[in-house]
């Protein structure tokens, strides 16, 4: 069991002093893998034992045990893509990503808090307040389901994209009380963490969705969810992420069931008055326009004669219409 794991498993029965500890952990691992005890409770703002009784209680020998646990951490997470594509690659790729994808949902479903999803579910759905979605772009699609489809549940969310400096003149408008949902994994963008600090301190809820205990984002977070990223090539998985969301969203929906249908039947509403989608609502009516795409001579393919292009330009050229 490594140290992630550990914290997890004894986060709830740790002392004041001790979660200040965890706090440093979190947020600057580098200073436990590379401090001093001495150094580490002086980040801490506790003493040298409270230290040691940390590692003790989390089940290594000492500070040296710690240490070397969270530098083996650390050279996981920092491990970039271009290394991984370099290993060895798998044998069977379709059986050993069924069987990872199977476990980072199943890993990350079973380690939600249940409290922690609830609180987050009643504070998305607090529709007086405006929710901020920011993800890394390695984790975007995590980023883009959560907020795409909560949008579609209620007004004020809006999913933060572009350069720094957009999500900054973007992010000018967040008010106190408003909740910030950050979204990031392993090697963690700076910009992203350094928003979600900023957002903190303007008085906004941070909702972490990330990979680890030790991950920059979970301190000061009011809420954090980890989720399991176990790639099977060179690049994380974002699956579990994903399923993380749609619980999330399934809460907020049944929250919402009074004011949510409301807004999905206006939004049916627009979709259907520009015809923006082929299929009816629901996705089994009939798929309005997809004779003519197919066959736009008629219903029978040989209308155009055997062996004719469906445009009707044997030289490559277009009948006039």
């Amino acid at each position: 069991m490594g140290v992630v794991e550990r914290i997890m498993e004894h986060a709830e029965r740790l002392t004041s002093t001790e979660r200040k500890i965890a706090e440093v952990l979190a947020a600057e691992p580098q200073t436990i893998a590379f401090g001093t005890v001495a150094q580490v409770a002086q980040r801490a703002g506790t003493s040298g034992p409270s230290v040691v009784r940390l590692a003790v209680k989390l089940g290594y020998e000492g500070f040296v045990g710690l240490q070397a646990d969270v530098q083996s951490e650390l050279a996981r997470q920092l491990g970039p893509a271009r290394d991984r594509i370099r290993q060895r690659p798998p044998t069977d790729v379709l059986a050993r990503v069924h069987t990872a994808e199977q476990d980072n949902v199943q890993r990350t479903l079973d380690g939600i808090n249940t409290a922690a999803l609830d609180r987050s579910v009643a504070r998305l759905a607090d529709r007086h307040h405006r929710v901020w979605v920011q993800s890394a772009e390695m984790t975007a699609p995590i980023g883009l389901v959560l907020a795409g489809q909560l949008a579609q549940l209620r007004d004020g969310v809006t999913f933060l994209e572009g350069s720094e400096v957009a999500v900054s003149r973007t992010l000018a408008g967040l008010e106190t009380g408003d909740t910030l949902i950050a979204i990031d994994i392993r090697r963690y963008e700076r910009s992203l963490v350094g928003l979600t600090r900023w957002a903190s301190e303007q008085g906004a809820k941070i909702i972490a969705i990330t990979d680890s205990p030790l991950s920059p984002l979970v301190a000061g977070a009011a809420e954090s969810f980890f989720i399991s990223a176990q790639g099977v090539g060179p690049f994380d998985s974002v699956t579990g992420g994903v399923a993380l969301a749609n619980a999330l969203i399934a809460g907020v929906a049944a929250r919402l069931r009074q004011s949510a249908p409301a807004r999905l039947d206006a939004i049916e509403e627009a979709w259907s008055a520009v015809r923006a989608l082929i299929a009816e609502p629901g996705g089994n009516g009939p798929l309005a326009g997809i004779d003519r795409i197919s066959h736009p001579h008629g219903d029978d393919p040989a209308a155009t004669g055997a062996g004719a292009r469906p445009d009707g330009g044997g030289d490559g050229s277009r009948s006039p219409t």
